[in-house]
């Protein structure tokens, strides 16, 4: 099987990548970092008209009737930028309503005039195809709005006006926002259970290809600053200390890559394996952006700890979606646990 983006897949990546270098780059991340949305509207309406919510959704969804690995090459760049805005939840989000059948919410979230917060529960709460009762975290929700709910068994929708006690917080990475909420026996607007559409599985996909972007984009910032930075007359990189390091993020970044694409397809095509390429997918795209971004600063050395420099960008955002649909350890548990790895 080919591994590699054909033409036409690198080029919608590459029209994606332009947008997002020019309208959500981390200049956008510091100096929106106290605004209540992290994303302007009208930079939100601009992705969306370029087709970024709807990539793989029917077109009468408006959506361009492309696949998961296209949506896997644009949330790739998404994480290499790293881009603001509630990417995942609006494109999941989409097309629950329109499996559900409502094309009117679908029509406004991939078009851009509505935004699709993630909802996390937290232990002990409740979560079914009917109601949600208790209390959960929220990432980029905007009020009023609506919330994304998912896991292994369905992913569902729920206004924020079903909520009570909204409370913002402050997240570690100024690109996110975050706030706490109760649901008091909240009724959902609509739930599609897995075995109708195996929506966790891309969410799984796509949370890998953002984390695989960032592996990307710290292997490469890290060769560039070690082929410039000069020490005594001689560019850094000529040490092994530091070219071993940029070696093994490339490695990574690369299995990451490799192994994210493959689980896009395993998905697309509905293969008996598809939740084991797709979590793997996440373990090691995880693993990667997560130990690249900490070399990263490391090689870029006292400026890598500076506000100013993008490194510490790159660590808080390997940190906060390395963990947004559990971490590695419940991954890799479920994994060993499946038939295929038997």
């Amino acid at each position: 099987m080919d591994l590699l983006p054909t033409a036409e897949q690198q080029s919608i990546a590459d029209t994606a990548a332009e947008f997002l270098r020019n309208e959500m780059s981390t200049a956008l991340i510091r100096g929106g970092r106290g605004d209540a949305a992290c994303v302007p509207a009208v930079a939100w309406k601009e992705g969306a008209a370029l087709g970024l919510l709807g990539l793989s959704l029917p077109e009468e969804h408006g959506g361009a009737d492309a696949g998961l690995a296209e949506e896997m090459l644009v949330f790739r760049e998404v994480g290499r930028i790293p881009a603001p805005g509630p990417f995942l939840s609006c494109v999941l989000g989409a097309r629950v309503a329109a499996v559900a059948g409502d094309a009117d919410l679908a029509a406004s979230i991939v078009g851009g005039d509505a935004q699709v917060g993630l909802g996390l529960p937290r232990p002990g709460t409740v979560s079914g195809p009917i109601r949600l009762d208790g209390p959960l975290d929220l990432l980029d929700v905007p009020v009023p709005g609506h919330v994304l709910l998912i896991a292994e068994d369905g992913a569902g929708l729920v206004h924020t006006d079903a909520l009570s006690d909204v409370n913002p917080g402050e997240a570690i990475d100024p690109g996110v926002r975050i706030s706490d909420a109760v649901a008091g026996n909240a009724p959902l607007l609509h739930y599609i259970p897995a075995d109708r559409e195996p929506l966790y599985l891309r969410a799984t996909v796509l949370t890998a290809a953002l984390l695989t972007g960032i592996a990307e984009a710290v292997r490469d910032a890290s060769v560039a600053h070690a082929k410039t930075r000069e020490q005594f007359g001689r560019p850094i990189g000529v040490h092994q200390a530091i070219k071993h390091r940029c070696a093994d993020m490339a490695v990574r970044a690369e299995a990451a890559m490799a192994q994210t694409f493959f689980a896009a397809i395993a998905v697309d095509e509905g293969r008996p394996d598809a939740e084991l390429q797709a979590r793997s997918a996440l373990i090691v795209a995880a693993r990667a952006a997560r130990l690249g971004a900490a070399e990263n600063v490391q090689i870029h050395g006292g400026i890598g700890y500076t506000f100013e420099a993008d490194a510490h960008l790159y660590v808080k955002r390997a940190e906060v979606w390395s963990q947004v649909l559990g971490g590695r350890a419940g991954h890799l548990d479920r994994l060993l646990r499946l038939p295929e790895a038997a």
